[in-house]
């Protein structure tokens, strides 16, 4: 009895996946064969830098399949970031090289058929990024975006499938609470106490905003609507602006 009264207590404390100062427990983009720019810590904060050389997300090292996950977080003015989850590939791109297709979407299809990409060749004049097929809790700055944001962008939303129910967020530079509840196919985002979001991962708005997208055909719909893995790091976007993150915990369910 005691040994399972042990294990049920462990499995409900919250692990601290951020320490305040360091990059213990995540995949530290400047120690990589090729380094990256696109994350330091500031002020107790992971800080998602500017127009980095390689736009790459930042992947903790631990996995997780159902599990709550609580934040702290702040966007810059006119930012855009967000967490995600249930990674299913991670593809990096030169995005200097000359291809067939302009389109961003048949991009990627023409790195999926002929991988001409290399981030150890990656010469210090060219740009690079690393794409992710994941599922994102988006976290932008709504009202003064670089364009007017449909819902499906705005934050809070299950990025380019579902939107929020209501808008939650602070002004660009205040600090914002972020809740992310992933059990089986059912998801829950929560902004500053406010559950904003309740969907499953194999809704048929998953399938359609895929197929609007991507297409039927492409390597990507195949990935969002099969979802093969269900267990994945937590990633942090760097999706070209600032944005900080602290007090990241999870608890796994």
């Amino acid at each position: 009895m005691q040994s399972l009264l042990l294990m049920m207590s462990l499995l409900a404390a919250d692990e601290v996946l951020f320490d305040g100062k360091s990059f213990k427990g995540w995949r530290d983009v400047s120690k990589l064969d090729v380094p990256g720019n696109a994350f330091s810590i500031e002020d107790g904060a992971i800080k998602s830098n500017k127009k980095p050389w390689i736009n790459e997300d930042l992947f903790s090292l631990g996995e997780y399949e159902d599990f709550e996950l609580t934040f702290e977080w702040k966007i810059s003015a006119r930012g855009n970031s967000g967490i995600k989850y249930r990674l299913q590939d991670a593809m990096f791109m030169n995005e200097s090289i000359e291809r067939p297709v302009k389109k961003f979407e048949e991009t990627l299809r023409d790195e999926y058929v002929r991988r001409p990409s290399d981030r150890a060749k990656l010469k210090p004049n060219e740009h690079g990024q690393l794409y992710t097929v994941a599922f994102e809790f988006q976290l932008i700055d709504d009202e003064n975006y670089l364009y007017k944001l449909p819902g499906l962008q705005k934050t809070g939303a299950l990025y380019s499938f579902i939107p929020p129910t209501k808008a939650a967020s602070k002004k660009p530079g205040e600090w914002n609470t972020g809740k992310l509840v992933v059990k089986g196919d059912h998801v829950e985002h929560w902004v500053n106490g406010q559950k904003v979001l309740d969907a499953n991962l194999k809704s048929p708005e998953i399938a359609a905003g895929a197929k609007a997208r991507w297409g039927e055909t492409h390597p990507v719909y195949k990935l969002l609507t099969e979802q093969p893995k269900k267990k994945s790091p937590i990633l942090i976007q760097n999706h070209g602006d600032e944005a900080w993150f602290r007090n990241l915990r999870i608890k796994k369910l």
